[in-house]
């Protein structure tokens, strides 16, 4: 089929998700992307930040091949010997003291797992969670997503208090207010906002006022976390602990898997049958999982995620307003409105992304991005807006 095909056809029989770029992809390497007509792109999007160490990267080729080759899939009815290697190397590399991992299939399920929990083992129902905060669109999860995407649900959804991001004060009053919160649940960076995050004071603050409540503490690190912003956790570096972290795109190359990292206390409250899922902790998956997680540990792809962060902010001062986030998960904050400019780069052959505050673009690159292809992207932006 032409590419005005492949467009055609998935418009008739895909009900739709996002507004799409006007391409079809048809293979990758790297961070490199073909469409469909042979033309290729740096890939500053990262499949929606989900690919850590580059496109088709032949560790998780070879693992996903073999593994196929010997079991596809059984569910977690039978134990599996991938599976038992993916949850060690996980907790490995998870902060000390949440070594306890529960998979399955996404952020939005992670983020519901992780709430599931918290309300069972506090035995409370509210939840306090961050105006323009973002944990996912189906219906157990919007109960923590602020504006648009909860609207149309409100009224079959929990009540939930929405305060705002690093603000400490407020945090406090709402959980001072209520008694009935079960948790907490915030983005550390908050990236489809615009790549905000807060100070350490907050978090440590944060911590302590939910200590105080009795309540749990969730950071959804769906996107902050495996190593995007230069620690496995955001956490390791923030300082502070949550009782439950969740965690998805990154974790294996592109194979959905998500995974809710629980500390002793919380996992000892779980009961059989508490937790269910067919398809999480697949074998496929698990294989995936292990051998992205194994390259971003033997490549140390960690810190080249800083790096990363560092080179682009160093290229780009004096002409964007501000760089923001941290590691492969880069915001940059534009002087006008950058849906224009996301467009202008695509036309000249690099994939980035919008965000909620209109001038600010996200980069969510693997962290293998060679630093020449750094150089380059930040010098077509710079012609694109302009600037020397």
């Amino acid at each position: 089929m032409t590419t005005a095909d492949i467009i055609a056809t998935e418009d008739r029989y895909q009900i739709p998700t996002y507004k799409k770029f006007p391409l079809a992809l048809d293979r990758g390497e790297g961070i490199w992307v073909w469409d469909t007509d042979g033309r290729r792109y740096a890939d500053f999007y990262g499949g929606h930040c989900v690919v850590p160490i580059g496109h088709s990267a032949k560790p998780v080729v070879d693992a996903i091949a073999e593994q196929a080759a010997r079991l596809m899939f059984y569910s977690n009815v039978v134990y599996s010997p991938v599976r038992a290697e993916a949850a060690e190397t996980l907790a490995r590399l998870a902060p000390e003291g949440l070594q306890h991992v529960f998979f399955c299939n996404s952020g939005t399920e992670a983020n519901e797992t992780a709430l599931k929990m918290a309300r069972t083992f506090t035995g409370k129902t509210r939840v306090v969670a961050m105006t323009a905060g973002f944990h996912g669109r189906t219906l157990g999860s919007l109960i923590a997503t602020e504006g648009a995407y909860r609207r149309p649900y409100e009224g079959i959804l929990p009540e939930t208090t929405f305060v705002p991001f690093g603000d400490a004060d407020a945090l406090e009053a709402a959980l001072e207010a209520h008694d009935d919160v079960a948790a907490v649940i915030l983005e550390p960076i908050q990236s489809m906002a615009g790549l905000y995050t807060a100070s350490n004071a907050y978090f440590e603050r944060l911590r302590a006022a939910c200590d105080a409540a009795d309540c749990l503490l969730i950071f959804d690190e769906v996107q902050t976390g495996v190593g995007r912003t230069g620690t496995f956790s955001i956490s390791e570096s923030i300082g502070v602990r949550p009782d439950l972290i969740t965690l998805a795109k990154s974790l294996a190359s592109g194979i959905p898997v998500g995974a809710v990292l629980a500390s002793d206390a919380v996992a000892a409250h779980v009961k059989l049958g508490d937790q269910g899922t067919t398809f999480g902790g697949g074998m496929v998956a698990m294989a995936a999982l292990t051998a992205t997680l194994r390259t971003i540990e033997a490549d140390r792809l960690m810190v080249r995620a800083t790096q990363v962060f560092d080179r682009v902010a160093e290229r780009l001062a004096g002409n964007v307003v501000e760089v923001r986030g941290g590691g492969c998960l880069i915001g940059v904050e534009l002087d006008r409105p950058a849906a224009p400019v996301v467009q202008a780069l695509l036309e000249r052959g690099y994939l980035t992304g919008t965000s909620g505050d209109k001038n600010t673009m996200r980069l969510m690159p693997p962290y293998t991005v060679p630093m020449d292809v750094v150089d380059d992207f930040c010098d077509t932006l710079r012609d694109v807006l302009g600037t020397p």
